[in-house]
């Protein structure tokens, strides 16, 4: 894996942060205001308009640094949208970056567009993976970039909570692809937490299920989400927690939120531990763990191994079960890569000062 120059991480810092400056501005046009609302003891950003009616619309956490920034330069914000579009093309064609295929480019933007970040959703699965070569400047392999659907995750206190909604999620995706329709959910037939098009393509909502296990049979309905419900899933809270903004390389630039690339790496060897026996899961997990040794691989060579020892003390420190998920994620790598991967976290245990009870590696990539 090699890293690419300085240069042209620079490029792409750059181009994420313009490219957040133009989605706000898109957002929250100048003829409106800011305002702080207190709700249940914090306080939160709405935007105000007045003209032709009042409304108002969910920003984010008013502490916030990021979005308090933004608002300080509201005003000053430009729309540069034939400069970004030249970074997109100097970032894929020179400095050997990958872009989405065209089609989930325009269904990412089109719910960006319509506000899906803003209300704190998250990207998540491959398309998610795909941003993590820019945000840690490597280039990673193609092999581990495809995908057929687009996967976004929300907490449903947040949905509950924002006052605030997209538009109808199946009118958004029509005006992608005309042939989208609903799916309906196999335990709840009147609610959608997915939405195909004829070429098999999928757009799925999932949230965390911190309850119980009976609740992953449901769909939960999602106030904020334009209709659409979402598919409960045990561990999801642990990947979206404290996600990242970044930038997709898509047309002049689609800025999105997704999981830290070091939770992205151990949710892979959980969720890998669980997948099906059948030829679909064994390709699903075949891909989970690639992705996982990949990205831990990228953490270690691009010095983030700390970030990446505090989030696997975290899971390791959740229970049994996650243990011997994590266990069983890191035995389904082929030999070498367990062993390379075992190395890295035996190292990166060791730069913050842990040792784990139970996590015994010795560099085998084994923990027992």
């Amino acid at each position: 894996m090699k890293t690419i120059d300085l240069v042209y991480r620079t490029m792409f810092a750059e181009l994420a942060q313009r490219s957040l400056d133009a989605s706000f501005e898109i957002d929250f046009p100048t003829t409106g205001n800011f305002v702080r609302v207190p709700v249940k003891d914090r306080d939160y950003w709405y935007f105000e308009q007045t003209q032709p009616n009042k409304t108002r619309k969910y920003v984010g956490p008013a502490n916030d640094s990021e979005i308090a920034s933004r608002v300080a330069a509201f005003k000053e914000i430009k729309e540069d949208l034939r400069g970004r579009r030249k970074l997109v093309s100097t970032l894929t064609r020179q400095a050997g970056l990958v872009a989405p295929d065209r089609f989930t480019g325009d269904v990412v933007e089109a719910m960006a567009n319509a506000g899906i970040f803003r209300l704190r959703g998250v990207l998540v699965g491959t398309v998610a993976f795909q941003t993590y070569a820019g945000y840690l400047g490597v280039r990673l392999p193609g092999a581990s970039l495809q995908t057929g659907d687009a996967d976004f995750a929300q907490h449903h206190s947040i949905s509950s909570s924002v006052e605030d909604s997209l538009p109808p999620i199946l009118d958004l995706l029509k005006g992608v692809d005309s042939t989208f329709r609903a799916i309906p959910h196999r335990s709840d037939p009147a609610r959608a937490t997915q939405f195909e098009n004829a070429a098999r393509y999928k757009v799925e909502f999932l949230t965390p299920n911190r309850g119980s296990d009976d609740y992953d049979d449901h769909a939960s309905p999602m106030p904020s989400l334009g209709g659409a419900s979402a598919q409960p899933l045990r561990f999801l809270d642990f990947l979206i927690h404290e996600p990242i903004r970044t930038v997709m390389l898509h047309r002049s630039g689609v800025p999105v939120t997704v999981p830290s690339p070091e939770r992205y790496a151990v949710h892979k060897l959980i969720v890998a531990s669980r997948r099906q026996s059948d030829a679909s899961g064994i390709s699903k997990r075949e891909k989970d763990v690639y992705q996982a040794s990949l990205l831990i691989e990228a953490l270690k060579i691009t010095r983030r191994q700390d970030e990446l020892a505090e989030v696997f003390v975290e899971a390791w420190n959740r229970g049994s079960r996650w243990r011997a998920a994590i266990e069983k994620g890191l035995d389904l790598m082929p030999d070498k890569r367990r062993m390379a991967t075992g190395m890295t976290l035996k190292e990166a245990l060791a730069s913050i000062g842990e040792k784990l009870d139970g996590f015994t590696d010795v560099g085998s990539g084994l923990a027992g």
